[in-house]
């Protein structure tokens, strides 16, 4: 399975917080799944990071690709066909960075880990 982690999967899962589901934990684990992550959860972290709204988080926020590396995990590009994309969808989701995601993982059928219920509506797979 291709799985794409939101941001807060991500981190919760580099922090070894407990609120990662079970099934999200071991389908991480799992060594057969790809996981990627998005540049737009990089952009989105440093954002958040330099507004003050991550704190604690400085380790990560200032080298977001070697924690990605360092979990095995891959980065995954953001191109224009993927901004068209969540440029053009529709509400209720208005939050850019989730946008991106949500076109990514359309585009590219990967299963998005995320808490976010509201992703439903466009269809994609999601875990959590």
């Amino acid at each position: 399975m291709r799985l794409l982690l939101d941001t807060h999967a991500f981190l919760w899962w580099l922090t070894e917080s407990s609120r990662l589901s079970e099934a999200v934990r071991g389908n991480i684990l799992d060594p057969s799944n790809d996981k990627l992550i998005s540049a737009a959860s990089a952009w989105e972290i440093s954002t958040k990071h330099r507004l003050g709204k991550l704190p604690g988080a400085d380790p990560i926020a200032s080298d977001i690709a070697g924690a990605i590396a360092a979990q095995g995990f891959q980065e995954l590009p953001v191109f224009v066909a993927d901004a068209a994309r969540a440029g053009a969808l529709p509400a209720p989701v208005n939050d850019p960075f989730d946008r991106m995601l949500i076109a990514q993982a359309l585009s590219r059928d990967l299963v998005l880990i995320s808490n976010e219920s509201t992703f439903d509506h466009y269809g994609i797979r999601r875990l959590w």
